[in-house]
């Protein structure tokens, strides 16, 4: 009986509201496969959904987290960073040798987060400013930390125990459960999340955040709307040599250990990450959200990979590569139905 009051315009509006729109199927397509990779986890395995193991997922992927947010920038522009990887590995090097040198702890972090701000800076003047392509600029950036890094120590350097940079690793137990399956907490999981929560809000609520999104739909539109193009591409990438120097700092008082090969494959694991969680590579659609899902989700995988027992770890690389190709084929699909439309 109501249906007849509502006349067929009104209907197909209500329609379209409903349905979700095309540039969220990818992260859709990614919760509902974390979801999926938690049910076939405890029934497989068991003791995927505890207190435990959800802790461990978020502690020792802190710093994936980081990294794939700032790659979420990048990425939603058209553009891409592979020198975040190797400026975890000067930035470590640097501040753990420092920080056993006696400097002020503070100051050895700030310098680290600092140094990643440096190597995002460079790679945005010569992107802007010297017109060179994305891929080669931050491929010379990678081999410049990489090569400072070795230069600075091919052995491991070791954090001593007592430095309060460790201090970020503490556990903080959130919920006394049964046994050893408490709900813990470290200074470094509430890091990452301040950080996504304020990508958020810089993404969809300040008007470089609008700036990133338009520069990723057409740069030429973006530019004809007086939109400041070329501070924000260089503001991009400055956020995520900023945000590589702080999972350095993240990562390094988890395991107190640096050395020249740390970081290595880490970038693709963030650009897999970015991609899985949904953002386009083309730029112009993603969410940072969509970012953390992903990164959960690569987490996720190696924790069922481990509770197998019987696949090689090497497979990981195989699996990633796999539901990548997955992704990006959705990620077609998605740009010619947008053209279509």
């Amino acid at each position: 009986m109501t249906s007849t009051l509502i006349d067929q315009p009104t209907r197909r509006t209500l329609v379209s509201r409903l349905r979700p729109r095309l540039e969220t199927l990818p992260t859709l397509a990614a919760m509902v496969i974390f979801v999926g990779m938690i049910i076939y986890g405890e029934v497989a395995y068991g003791r995927i959904t505890q207190f435990s193991t959800v802790s461990n997922l978020f502690i020792n992927n802190a710093y994936l987290i980081i990294l794939a947010v700032g790659l979420t920038f990048v990425i939603l522009t058209g553009g891409i960073d592979l020198s975040v990887g190797a400026v975890i590995a000067i930035s470590s090097l640097v501040g753990v040798m420092l920080a056993n040198a006696g400097w002020n702890p503070l100051a050895v972090m700030v310098l680290m987060v600092v140094i990643g701000s440096v190597f995002g800076a460079a790679s945005g003047v010569l992107i802007q400013y010297f017109n060179v392509q994305p891929f080669i600029a931050t491929l010379a950036m990678m081999f410049l930390a990489r090569g400072l890094a070795a230069i600075l120590s091919t052995t491991p350097q070791r954090l001593g125990d007592d430095s309060p940079i460790r201090a970020l690793s503490t556990e903080w137990k959130v919920i006394d459960g049964p046994k050893i399956n408490d709900l813990v907490i470290t200074p470094n999981v509430l890091i990452a999340a301040i950080v996504v929560i304020g990508a958020f809000f810089v993404l969809h609520r300040t008007r470089l955040g609008r700036t990133v999104y338009a520069i990723g739909g057409s740069e030429q539109s973006a530019l004809l709307m007086g939109l400041p193009v070329v501070r924000t591409k260089l503001a991009v990438y400055v956020i995520s040599g900023t945000l590589a120097g702080l999972a350095a700092v993240v990562y390094t008082s988890k395991l107190g250990i640096a050395q020249n090969i740390t970081g290595s494959g880490w970038e693709l694991d963030a650009i897999a990450a970015v991609i899985i969680g949904g953002t386009l590579l083309t730029g112009g659609a993603g969410f940072v959200l969509g970012s953390v899902v992903g990164a959960l989700v690569l987490g996720l995988m190696n924790v069922l990979i481990t509770r197998d027992g019987s696949i090689r770890p090497e497979a990981t690389t195989i699996i990633t590569g796999g539901i990548l190709l997955v992704f990006v084929l959705l990620q077609r699909l998605v740009v010619s139905r947008k053209r279509k439309t």
